[in-house]
């Protein structure tokens, strides 16, 4: 995580994996300031989400959220869909309770579970989404968790992942790598605060090229995987079980 709040912090930086959560204190709390100011288009992919997943799920349908921190999706997917009940996963305790306070009264729709996939319900679901999660994730957890997902979803439902991802040969990476920390990052920031934030990226997230995420979701036994969301260094994809 970067230490400084002027500079661009990495999105849910809770992560759907068994590794503790550096999510705590003040880092929580300014969570909910920070992906509206760093995703472009924050407010929208929650809605293409929710409209992507409602073309599938029924009314009363019941949606698995993975890496649920913060409460954000949760909020705007129960704001969008009244009669959908939920099931949040993320491994910080720091984060599901702030889930809580933001989901607000839509609490009483939603399961909270800390921990991984596998604590997961087993379902089945009619939705599942993951939104800025998986660039924390290893890259040889991933084919796993995906299966898991699958298997946790009703025969043709959609799932919705969106993260970072750009392509990972050079020098296109350290291009979009510089792309990134600069949208996120405040006019006049300290060049050298920059250099440390490029460097952290570098080493602590985990990120595919876009034609390695769709063919990671085939591997994992989804179906007709759409690209729908493209916003600088992101992408969004939407996949059947």
């Amino acid at each position: 995580m970067i230490e400084d709040d002027r500079l661009p912090r990495i999105p849910n930086i809770s992560v759907a994996s068994t590794a503790a959560s550096p999510f705590t204190g003040d880092a929580v709390k300014s969570y909910i300031e920070g992906p509206p100011r760093q995703v472009p288009g924050f407010s929208s992919l929650h809605r293409m989400a929710a409209m992507l997943m409602a073309e599938r799920v029924p009314e009363n349908g019941r949606v698995l959220v993975l890496g649920a921190g913060g409460g954000l999706e949760l909020k705007a997917f129960a704001e969008a869909h009244e009669g959908w009940a939920f099931d949040g996963v993320d491994p910080s305790a720091d984060m599901l309770q702030l889930a809580r306070q933001v989901a607000g009264q839509h609490g009483g729709r939603i399961g909270f579970h800390e921990g991984s996939i596998d604590i997961a319900p087993e379902g089945p679901f009619d939705a599942a989404a993951c939104l800025l999660t998986f660039h924390h994730i290893p890259v040889e957890q991933r084919l796993e968790i995906l299966r898991q997902i699958r298997l946790r979803l009703r025969a043709d439902a959609p799932f919705v992942l969106a993260h970072v991802s750009f392509p990972q040969t050079e020098p296109e990476r350290s291009m979009w790598i510089d792309r990134h920390i600069a949208y996120g990052a405040p006019d006049g920031t300290d060049p050298a605060r920059l250099n440390n934030a490029r460097k952290a990226m570098r080493e602590r997230l985990h990120i595919l090229a876009p034609g390695d995420e769709e063919a990671m979701l085939r591997a994992a036994g989804f179906s007709d995987v759409s690209l729908f969301y493209a916003a600088f260094s992101f992408r969004g994809w939407v996949a059947y079980a």
